[in-house]
């Protein structure tokens, strides 16, 4: 069974609706090294380029099709599962199965916020 942002699952009112349309959680920008892995494939390295408790962007050279499972490695952490929200000229969101802890989204920032840390990759 195919599942897409279109169905019950994902569909407006939904969780993983919200995070992508609403941002009803605020997302910042970064430039974290990271690895992702899309259900039934190999990882790949990637570089995050705006995160928040409930998602993210990333860049994907290949297209990645909507509503498939994912799961995100960032430095120092194991992998997170999300769901792939859009793919567009090279780049991706996705909206996280649960909301991430907040103790993360602080040391990724302080770690690798592009407005507060020379720590960035450029």
């Amino acid at each position: 069974m195919s599942t897409t942002w279109h169905d019950s699952r994902f569909g407006p009112g939904s969780y993983e609706y919200s995070a992508q349309e609403d941002r009803c959680v605020p997302r910042q920008r970064v430039n974290i090294p990271a690895t992702l892995r899309i259900s039934g494939g190999t990882s790949f390295h990637t570089v995050v380029h705006d995160l928040g408790a409930g998602g993210f962007a990333a860049f994907s050279a290949e297209p990645l099709p909507e509503g498939v499972a994912c799961w995100l490695t960032l430095p120092g952490l194991d992998a997170v599962q999300a769901h792939v929200a859009w793919w567009r000229e090279g780049r991706l969101g996705a909206a996280f199965s649960g909301l991430l802890d907040p103790a993360v989204i602080d040391e990724m920032l302080n770690s690798y916020s592009e407005a507060r840390s020379p720590k960035a990759v450029r």
